[in-house]
């Protein structure tokens, strides 16, 4: 098992503008990821957000309200309309009063592939080798758990299930 990326795959049954416009829009993104941010996404900009429970499906919504109003910062860095969308964040950084802006980011990209059934989503999130050992298995634990629910909400969202 490789302990550095993380990768989950969907088909999801939507146009791929759809698709697009619920990664790639910060507003329709927190929806369905569950967080507000303060700005728009644009490549190359550091963003903050703050949790607030997903609107998409309300178990997952009730374990984020124990995290609602953490804020955590992205750091966007590639737009390519209707392909990939990527950012950097640092991972499962939900601890009161610890300071993580000096650890290492993951990179966290989804990338999109037009298929006969709607659109291939690749998620990978890369660099968790970078994360201090101390945290490193349950940061990387944390997330592919996360990806799992989150594909499913993404897929909820884009089929307009929720």
């Amino acid at each position: 098992m490789n302990s550095d990326v993380i990768e989950k795959k969907i088909l999801l049954r939507a146009p791929i503008t759809r698709v697009w416009k619920a990664i790639s829009d910060a507003a329709e993104f927190g929806t369905w990821f569950g967080v507000k941010f303060e700005a728009p996404f644009v490549a190359g900009a550091s963003i903050r957000g703050y949790i607030t429970p997903t609107k998409v499906d309300a178990e997952v919504a009730a374990a984020q309200e124990a995290h609602k109003g953490k804020p955590f910062d992205f750091t966007i860095e590639e737009m390519i309309p209707e392909r990939r969308f990527s950012f950097r964040w640092h991972p499962y950084a939900i601890e009161p009063g610890v300071d993580y802006s000096k650890e290492p980011t993951t990179l966290v990209m989804f990338a999109l592939e037009q298929v006969a059934d709607g659109v291939q989503l690749t998620l990978t999130e890369s660099g968790f080798d970078q994360i201090p050992l101390e945290r490193r298995a349950r940061a990387f634990s944390a997330n592919d758990g996360g990806w799992t629910h989150q594909m499913r909400l993404l897929d909820k969202y884009v089929r307009n299930e929720y």
